[in-house]
């Protein structure tokens, strides 16, 4: 796990370009604190840069850049290639020498033996590359399947740049500090910025599962490969379902989940994993001890806060796996005392408050280890979410329903306040239930929505107009309303499928990412194993969902390692009590955020729209949470 940055410009000093990159790879610090490089090409104008996380080949013969055997391709690279050891038998049958035993080295002899393409086909992993060819004077940029590591590319002066985090590229001359507007709409919208959006105007993340080359220094000329994508991926699987009984299946993704939990365990550093006591950590802990012989080392944050608090889950998870546990108890002040360096961590603005726990539970794992494996993907591979139920019931109970007595209907519940719903909900006991008027309000703007994937983009926004904040402003299409043919998978496969090219690389995996960055902590997830992630798409819906309950077949193979009992329980999250500490502690640094003066400074936002919300927020009549955490993430990265 590293930083990598580099430009690519029509001319350099040779001395100029190496203090520019320097520059670049400081800021990058966090992410690869044992080593840094760089490679200077003056003559074409190009520099590679590089921090180091020594995990594998913990020698300078792991050093980066590095070049090829023959000379021919410089390489920087942020990952882990996790069946190298299989790559490397491979090369070495035919006759290839290597001088140490990184993944870097292999990767670059695979490159050099097939073609960059092909060896990103063979790759079992997570990386983001820059590849420099010497030969063809191009430069390609690569990212790995699902969006595990992060990649920037922008323009700056005389040509273009790249960079692990916008904050690198932010230390060049002529990268753009305008705000993009579509991509500010988007992110009000879910609180991240989907891809291949950045907030900055003039700078774009690559996309997961491309490589984009370069022929000349010139933003916006590459030619964009997608070697993988979930939607072919889907398709394929959709077509050709898994031929077997559910008993078969069960016993192929145990043994697709073990292999990939014992490639993603090979490492020259400490390691360990995060454990919630959910489904998905549970089997990942699970697998691992099955193959450790020695503890696990496992970690949880614990909350005071009952409802947020997941510590005795894993710890009986725990104790019956045989881990060596860690539970670190944090009070709201710990909490708090994260949300300042949010604004830095994340680099652009970032509005999941579950980074919180995040950033302190990575912080803890470092403590004791260099890499933790986690349990992401296993909801929008498997059919976790409770929303995918909620929807698949009552999509298909709205479109009974004429549009325009749906539209009729929503105005009349919209035009009753949240306050005064409670107080008719109240006395049926339907609020103890969860039948609130904030939840009313939020179904009644889907209501008349006139597609599916209208539908979802609205259950799942924060904002579901933000152009009432941002006048003028339209929004792009992204890659949550992409069209897509679920076939036998229906509705289910439809959002399983908006989630993993979107909510998942852009919010999930950004989130985990970058807060383990943070602390210097590699994180691993072995369910997006694309092989896991291809026999996904294989199942039948049964195997997704079955009873209302999502991850039926995940919870099968995890039945084989730990009792039901320490698993059946209502989904919990991974949140903190934003709307209680909006109201409280955090108060005043929320009404300095969103101050009339400090909103006309900025004159980004309509004022009037947002001092209500925060108003109605702050005395209690609605639960504005979500929303205000988009805000104030977005005034906070503003102010640096």
């Amino acid at each position: 796990m590293c930083g990598i940055a580099g430009f690519w410009t029509t001319a350099c000093d040779d001395d100029a370009a190496r203090t520019a990159v320097t520059r670049m790879t400081d800021a990058l610090v966090h992410r690869g604190p044992d080593a840094s490089g760089a490679w200077i090409d003056a003559s074409r104008g190009l520099a590679l840069g590089h921090r180091r996380l020594s995990i594998v080949d913990l020698s300078a013969l792991g050093h980066q850049p590095m070049v090829s055997a023959a000379g021919r391709f410089w390489l920087v690279f942020n990952g882990e290639i996790y069946n190298h050891r299989a790559l490397r038998a491979s090369l070495q049958a035919q006759g290839v020498v290597f001088r140490g035993h990184s993944d870097t080295e292999v990767l670059l002899a695979l490159i050099e033996r097939d073609g960059f393409e092909s060896a990103l086909g063979q790759c079992v992993g997570m990386f983001a590359i820059a590849l420099w060819d010497r030969e063809t004077s191009r430069l390609s940029l690569a990212r790995d399947r699902f969006g595990e590591k992060p990649l920037y590319v922008g323009r700056c002066h005389g040509g273009l740049a790249f960079a692990s985090e916008l904050a690198a590229l932010r230390t060049l001359p002529g990268v753009s500090s305008d705000i993009e507007p579509a991509a500010l709409a988007a992110y009000l919208r879910h609180g991240y910025v989907p891809a291949p959006m950045s907030m900055l105007r003039d700078v774009v993340k690559l996309e997961p599962g491309t490589i984009a080359t370069f022929t000349a220094p010139v933003f916006g000329t590459e030619q964009t490969t997608r070697y993988w994508s979930v939607r072919e991926a889907a398709a394929a699987g959709l077509a050709t379902p898994h031929v077997g009984t559910d008993a078969t299946r069960v016993e192929q993704l145990d043994v697709l989940l073990r292999a990939a939990v014992a490639d993603q365990m090979v490492t020259d550093v400490p390691l360990g994993a995060f454990l919630s006591g959910g489904i998905d950590s549970s089997l990942i802990v699970a697998l691992m001890q099955a193959q450790s012989a020695r503890p696990v080392r496992t970690f949880t944050i614990g909350f005071r806060e009952s409802a947020f608090d997941e510590a005795p889950h894993a710890e009986a998870v725990a104790r019956h796996l045989g881990t060596e546990h860690t539970t670190m108890f944090v009070t709201a002040q710990d909490a708090l005392d994260v949300i300042p360096r949010l604004p830095s961590i994340y680099s652009e603005p970032f509005a999941d408050s579950s980074q919180i726990p995040t950033v302190l539970v990575s912080k803890l794992a470092r403590a004791h280890v260099t890499v933790a494996l986690s349990g992401d993907g296993g909801d929008e591979l498997f059919g976790g979410y409770s929303r995918y139920p909620l929807a698949m019931r009552a999509w298909p109970r709205l479109t009974r329903v004429p549009h325009a007595m749906r539209k009729a209907t929503r105005a009349m519940v919209t035009s009753v306040g949240a306050v005064a719903w409670n107080r008719v909900l109240g006395p049926m006991g339907l609020v103890k239930r969860g039948v609130t008027g904030d939840r009313l309000h939020k179904l009644a703007t889907l209501i008349d929505t006139r597609n599916f994937p209208d539908f979802y983009l609205h259950l799942v926004s924060a904002w579901r107009h933000p152009q009432d904040l941002l006048p003028g402003v339209l929004e792009h299409d992204t890659a949550i309303r992409a069209p897509f043919q679920s076939g036998r998978g229906g509705l289910l496969a439809d959002m399983m499928f908006r989630d993993q090219v979107s909510y998942l690389p852009d919010d999930i995996l950004v989130k985990v990412d970058r807060a383990a960055m943070a602390a210097s902590l590699e994180t691993r997830a072995p369910l997006l194993d694309h092989r896991v992630a291809e026999f996904a798409w294989q199942l039948p819906a049964h195997c997704w969902q079955r009873d209302r309950q999502g991850k039926w077949i995940v919870r099968q193979v995890l039945d084989r390692y730990v009792p039901r009992t320490l698993i059946d329980r209502p989904k919990q999250g991974f949140g903190v009590p934003i709307a209680e500490w909006l109201r409280g502690p955090l108060r005043d640094w929320a009404d300095d955020l969103l101050s009339p003066d400090a909103l006309r400074h900025d004159g980004i936002f309509r004022v009037e729209p947002v001092l209500q919300t925060w108003k109605e927020h702050r005395d209690g009549s609605r639960n504005w949470a979500p929303s205000l955490w988009h805000l104030l993430m977005f005034q906070a990265w503003r102010r640096g």
